[in-house]
Parts: C-alpha cells; sequence; structure tokens
C-alpha cells in the first residue's frame, strides 16, 4: 500500500495495464490521490485505483500545479504516475527536490521502460560482433535546447555507430534524419515504434534514409520511439554466454559442439 503522507513516483510502464509491475499495482490499488497524464498514460492504467480515489490529469498542468496538490494533501498516499520508467524523461528530478525541501517521505517505483519498443519490433539491441551499447537520447534544439548539455546531440552520438533510441523527436523527422546521416549510412535499418504495448501500436520498419517518409506518411507525431542501428538486422556473433566452449562458475566447458564466432544469419522482424 502507498505510504501516509508519502509520495509514490510510479512508472506506468510502456501502456498496457498488465505491464505495470506488482508493486506499482499495489501502489495505485492503496492510493487517496492520483496525479497522471492522460496524454501519455492510457486511462485503463487507472483500473488499479480505488473508486474512492482523487485524479487529476497532469495533462494541463504546470510543475507549480501538481506541486500545490501535494502540498495540499499532506496526510495522503499520493502516487505520481509517470509514463514508461521515472529513471528516463520524468521531469523526477525538482519533484524529488520539493520532498526534500518540505519534509515529505517519497519512494520511487520503476516501470517498465519504454525501449519495450524494442520487443514490440521483434529485435534485441545488443548483438555480439555488431552492437554492445545503446544510446538513448533525443533531439535537441526547439523550446528544449537548453535542456541539451554540449556534446550530446543526436549527430554526436550517430559517429558511435551502435544503437540508438531516439525519444521525444518524431515531430521533426528531417531533422532527425539530417543528425543520423552525420554516423550511419542511409541503409541502416530504422524501427519507428508508437504508442507500444497498446491494442493500437504502431510498428513501422525503414531505414534511417527513410524515416522522414515513414513518419510522415504515418502521421505519428507523439508518443513514438525512433530505434536506429546496424543490430536490428539481428545478423551479428553469437553470444559467449550459453555456448559450450564458454565455461563459468555455474557450467564446465565442453569443446564438443563448440559455436563460439559462428556467424548468424539476419532476424525477420515482426512488423504487423
Amino acid at each position: 500500500m502507498a505510504r501516509s503522507g508519502g509520495i509514490s513516483f510510479v512508472g506506468a510502464g510502456p501502456g498496457a495495464p498488465d505491464l505495470l509491475t506488482l508493486r506499482a499495482a499495489q501502489r495505485l490499488a492503496g492510493a487517496d490521490v492520483v496525479v497522471w497524464a492522460s496524454s501519455l498514460v492510457p486511462a485503463e492504467v487507472l483500473e488499479h485505483c480505488r473508486s474512492d480515489a482523487e485524479i487529476h490529469d497532469s495533462a494541463g498542468m504546470t510543475l507549480e500545479d501538481v506541486l500545490a496538490v501535494y502540498a495540499g494533501a499532506p496526510e495522503a498516499a499520493i502516487v505520481r504516475l509517470h509514463s514508461g520508467d521515472v529513471s528516463l524523461y520524468s521531469s523526477l528530478t525538482e519533484q524529488l527536490a520539493w520532498c526534500a525541501e518540505h519534509g515529505r517521505a517519497f519512494e520511487i517505483v520503476p516501470g517498465v521502460g519504454s525501449l519495450a519498443a524494442a520487443a514490440a519490433a521483434g529485435v534485441e539491441l545488443t548483438v555480439p560482433g555488431v552492437a554492445q551499447s545503446a544510446v538513448l537520447t533525443r533531439l535537441g534544439g526547439g523550446r528544449t535546447a537548453a535542456s541539451m548539455p554540449e556534446g550530446e546531440s543526436v549527430a554526436q552520438f550517430a559517429r558511435h555507430g551502435t544503437t540508438m533510441a531516439v525519444y521525444l523527436s518524431a515531430a521533426r523527422p528531417g531533422r532527425l534524419r539530417e543528425e543520423l546521416l552525420t554516423g550511419y549510412p542511409g541503409d541502416t535499418p530504422a524501427v519507428i515504434v508508437a504508442k507500444a504495448s497498446r491494442p493500437d501500436e504502431t510498428v513501422i520498419a525503414t531505414t534511417v534514409d527513410g524515416l522522414v517518409d515513414a513518419l510522415t506518411a504515418s502521421g505519428i507525431r507523439t508518443v513514438a520511439l525512433v530505434l536506429v542501428g546496424p543490430a536490428l538486422h539481428g545478423a551479428g556473433s553469437r553470444s559467449r554466454l550459453y555456448d559450450p566452449g564458454y565455461s563459468h562458475g555455474c557450467r564446465r566447458r565442453s569443446l564438443a559442439g563448440s559455436t563460439v564466432g559462428r556467424p548468424i544469419p539476419p532476424a525477420k522482424r515482426r512488423v504487423p
């Protein structure tokens, strides 16, 4: 149960009500007050709440409005429901600072992250011999230009050539394509995933060159994640972790049937 007088910052996951963690569902069930964003979190998630819970939609609220709800319910068990996982793009830091300043107890309940988009696309983001890192970022510029530190542009990260997950950027497909092309060849695979795990989930397989046409034709502008990188082909070397020729503390090495280093063919991505 959510604690009386405390605030639970809860990750709602990618959208499907059954992709909340058990702890997240328990906190919602015990909450007196819930603050959620209708623009990002499906209303079905609120089915975990009590019928008498006080619900606030933060879609039209400022940070000050949200903090006023916290201040006005000092004895209530409050859940602040964020989309995805609260560790990314959740504006969590300033809320925790308020809690510390006002002596309010809080907890963070992690959620299934938006990288669940990879599951919708049927891909693995790290493939031996191809990509062993993933960059999570977004386009700079626009109204949030001041938020982007120097050296963290999509163009600069693209030069690494590894897997990239680009958030909050579907509304500027031309700019996104331009920055990606500074590091990726135009035929590098890309996948656009919108509203992952929801009934109206959309998965579009394309390339870096094809991003503008794909995003423009789809009409997708929000609640989307763009995955880019050669690992999306699925081709690479087999992982050593489960190879018979690789030993560790729980398994002895067996040379018979070893396939260490053997390349694997490209996977066929599932695209609805």
